[in-house]
C-alpha cells in the first residue's frame, strides 16, 4: 500500500477538499455514533446522498457525521468536519479499541491520529511528517516511508501526502478505501457535540 494506490481520492472524491476519515475498530456504525453523544438523525446511501444532508447551519456546537462499517471497522465521515482529530472526542472512542483517522481542510491544513486505547500513540500533520508526536512517534517510519511519506527535514512540498495517510491508515487498520466503496456505502447519519 502506498499514496499511489489513493491518487484517485483528490480528483474524483467528492469530499475530498475539506474531509476528517476515522476508523475505529470492532464497534458497529450505532456503538461508534453512541461513543461521541452524537444524535442519530437519519440515513443516506451513498456518498453524494451523505453530502446532500450535511445541514447548511447546525448551531455550530454539533457536527453532522455518517457511520458505515467496513469489516471488523466502522468508518465515520465527516465532509469539512474534525470530530475525528479532536482529542477529547477520538480518546473515549478508542475505550477498549483503536482509532485511526486523518483529516484535511481547504486551507490546506492535515492531522493524522493513531489511538489505542486512550493512548495516542502516533500524531503528526501529513505536510509535515518529519515532526510528530506521541508514546511511539517513530515506531511507523517504514510504513510511512512505504506509504509515500518524506520523512526529511525538507522544503520541499511532497503534493502526495494526502494520498500517503490513506495508505498509512490502510496499514494500521487493513481497511482499503475505495471511491466506489464511498459512493456505494449506507451511511448511519448523526449530529454529535463539539468537546473542547
Amino acid at each position: 500500500m502506498s499514496a499511489d494506490d489513493y491518487l484517485w481520492f483528490e480528483p474524483d472524491c467528492r469530499i475530498s477538499e475539506a474531509y476528517c476519515l476515522t476508523l475505529i475498530q470492532g464497534l458497529d456504525a450505532s456503538e461508534a455514533l453512541a461513543r461521541i453523544d452524537a444524535e442519530v438523525v437519519g440515513r443516506a446511501t451513498g456518498l453524494k446522498a451523505f453530502v446532500d444532508t450535511v445541514p447548511d447551519e447546525h448551531g455550530g456546537e454539533r457536527l453532522y457525521i455518517g457511520a458505515t462499517t467496513v469489516g471488523d471497522w466502522t468508518l465515520l465521515v465527516e465532509e469539512n468536519g474534525y470530530l475525528g482529530v479532536t482529542q477529547k472526542v477520538i480518546e473515549p472512542l478508542s475505550a477498549g479499541t483503536q482509532v485511526v483517522s486523518h483529516f484535511k481542510n481547504v486551507n490546506a491544513v492535515d492531522y493524522f491520529y493513531w489511538m489505542v486505547d486512550g493512548d495516542l500513540r502516533l500524531q503528526f500533520e501529513p505536510l509535515f511528517p518529519d515532526t510528530r508526536d506521541g508514546s511511539d512517534p517513530d515506531g511507523q517510519l517504514d510504513a510511512m516511508e512505504r506509504a509515500g511519506f518524506d520523512l526529511t527535514d525538507s522544503d520541499d512540498v511532497n503534493n502526495l501526502h494526502t494520498a500517503a495517510a490513506f495508505a498509512l491508515a490502510e496499514h494500521l487498520t487493513g481497511v482499503r478505501l475505495t471511491n466506489e466503496m464511498l459512493e456505494s456505502a449506507e451511511y448511519l447519519c448523526g449530529l454529535a457535540p463539539l468537546k473542547s
